[in-house]
């Protein structure tokens, strides 16, 4: 999808959709015994980078003579996965009860990047002295959860013999939900359709936030009240009930739970008063809806591949009026598209191993035309050991080949695509595949390129494309299925919106974090949407 998308009611949409709060927890083993007469008092302080300085953020309490402490105190963080968010655990052995930390002895610190932590759940790593050296056997273990509580309740409801509110009819009823606020008064959380005129109403059923419905307690006291619809507003109170989502889940498919819907002024006036009809629980189920770190904390494993543009249209790459000519500064808009990109993915993926490939080249020696080679010249292994390791390829194979054409994108999609389909076969949510295609212009393969397309869409797999230059990019805009759904040549709809396309040019004079941004803050939504699609929980979740 494009990132000039604007939310819309539907679902929440780009980077607001990523932000959720992290729980660190923190343990030391073997930490430096500083003091003389006893063991350590040590504490630990983290620290995020912030515009290339350090910023405190938070401490944990001071565990008393203890070189193996766990501390009780938890760091909690917003978590962006579109952001490269560099934190540094500090650990100090508390000397004088001053706040200042050169007041306190140094026992070693580790740094690392939010995504590295979460992307493995648990980590333990050494901690370092000021002068990189191992701090003694000093370790420390980092423990990441996320702090939200995602599940969801489904309830399906249906009245029996409600009372008859209207002179010439039935009733048009429908129920309120509600649960105290913080002031005890009771607050609005879900209303129900209006079933016109009947006296046995059924209702559809509906899903709301556990949390919404009763801050996810199961025993808190929720109220629902039953009216008659009537158009000018003033709705016919028919009754109510108090309840919990305890009693509610009783409800199962074969026993419905029967709940007596009542009017307290009817209750006082008429002895022989029963109810005013039966509100009927049909089903009460409680699910977990799963988030994009839920996946992430459950070992989803993001697959990074490169395809480079290596047409003629890129120009000479030793004149500096060329795409692909590297500045005085050892970079160009090609560069700068990955670095921004693979800085943020390769956290995710535990060998960091990119395969990195090319198209439109001929290559040595018999100087055929290639739309998917690896820039390593390895076949049999494309792989690229981390960011860098692409850069260097990237390099290395410039002086090497003769750009050509046509600007073929089918191969590099068909290619990454086989992986895709390969990893279905687990039947888990244990790998998700991104390809970032960095192209100077127009497609020349564009009905191969949207059948690759719409089959992709099937598979755990998204598609980034990043146009380099000033050329005309409406074909991309096609591709990026924002305004209308994607269509094969043969008339097949893609079945979810995978291409997110950015124009660099939009990008040049902005922090180089922008353009991760951009092109990065729908991949978590398209993650979650495939899995959901599939049926396939977080590997490791808990049920519900």
């Amino acid at each position: 999808m494009a990132y000039t998308v604007t939310p819309t009611p539907a679902g929440p949409v780009g980077s607001q959709y990523c932000v959720c709060k992290v729980e660190l927890s923190i343990c030391g083993q073997n930490l430096l015994d500083r003091d003389v007469t006893s063991k350590s008092d040590p504490f630990c302080v983290l620290f995020m980078e912030v515009n290339g300085k350090w910023v405190e953020l938070d401490r944990t309490e001071t565990a008393v003579n203890n070189l193996n402490p766990a501390f009780a105190k938890k760091f909690i963080i917003d978590y962006h996965f579109e952001e490269v968010q560099k934190l540094k655990f500090a650990l100090f052995d508390q000397d004088k009860s001053s706040t200042q930390l050169y007041e306190h002895d140094f026992l070693g610190e580790f740094s690392c990047t939010l995504g590295t932590i979460v992307s493995s759940k648990k980590i333990t790593r050494t901690l370092l002295l000021g002068n990189g050296k191992p701090a003694g056997k000093g370790m420390i273990t980092i423990a990441a959860q996320e702090l939200s509580d995602n599940r969801v309740i489904t309830l399906s409801m249906a009245g029996r013999k409600l009372d008859k509110k209207d002179l010439f009819g039935k009733s048009d009823p429908f129920l309120e939900f509600y649960k105290t606020g913080d002031d005890g008064k009771w607050m609005l959380v879900h209303r129900t359709e209006v079933i016109k005129y009947t006296l046995d109403p059924v209702w559809k059923p509906f899903t709301v936030p556990l949390v919404s419905l009763c801050d996810g307690d199961m025993e808190k006291l929720i109220k629902v009240v039953c009216y008659d619809y009537d158009s000018d507003g003033g709705h016919d109170f028919i009754g109510e009930f108090q309840t919990s989502v305890a009693r509610l889940c009783e409800a199962q498919d074969a026993s419905p739970l029967e709940l007596e819907c009542i009017n307290p002024k009817k209750q006082k006036k008429k002895k022989n008063y029963k109810n005013s009809g039966i509100i009927i629980v049909k089903s009460c189920k409680i699910t977990r809806d799963f988030s994009f770190l839920d996946y992430i904390l459950g070992g989803c494993q993001l697959m990074f591949t490169v395809g480079i543009d290596f047409t003629a249209s890129n120009g000479n790459p030793q004149e500096p009026s060329s795409l692909h000519y590297i500045n005085p500064l050892g970079t160009n808009e090609y560069l700068s598209a990955i670095w921004a990109v693979g800085q943020i993915i390769q956290d995710y993926d535990s060998d960091k191993m990119f395969p990195a490939l090319g198209f439109g080249a001929q290559l040595p020696p018999d100087w055929k035309v290639s739309h998917e080679f690896a820039i390593n010249f390895n076949p049999r292994n494309p792989f690229c050991s981390g960011v860098e390791g692409i850069v260097q390829a990237y390099s290395a194979c410039l002086p090497q080949i003769r750009f050509y054409g046509p600007t073929n994108f089918s191969p590099i999609i068909n290619h990454v695509a086989r992986f895709a389909a390969q990893a279905t076969q687990q039947e888990t949510a244990s790998q998700y595949f991104i390809l970032l295609i960095i192209t100077d212009g127009v497609i020349s393969d564009m009905d191969e390129t949207r059948h690759a397309v719409v089959q992709a869409s099937k598979l755990p797999m998204s598609i980034i494309i990043v146009g380099v230059g000033n050329a005309d990019f409406a074909a991309m805009e096609f591709l990026d299925g924002d305004s209308r759904v994607l269509h094969s040549y043969t008339g097949e709809e893609a079945v979810r919106d995978i291409v997110q396309f950015v124009p660099f040019r939009n990008f040049r004079n902005v922090p180089k974090e922008t353009l991760a941004k951009a092109v990065l803050a729908e991949l978590p939504q398209q993650v979650v949407q495939y899995f959901k699609h599939q049926n396939l929980p977080p590997i490791n979740s808990e049920p519900a």
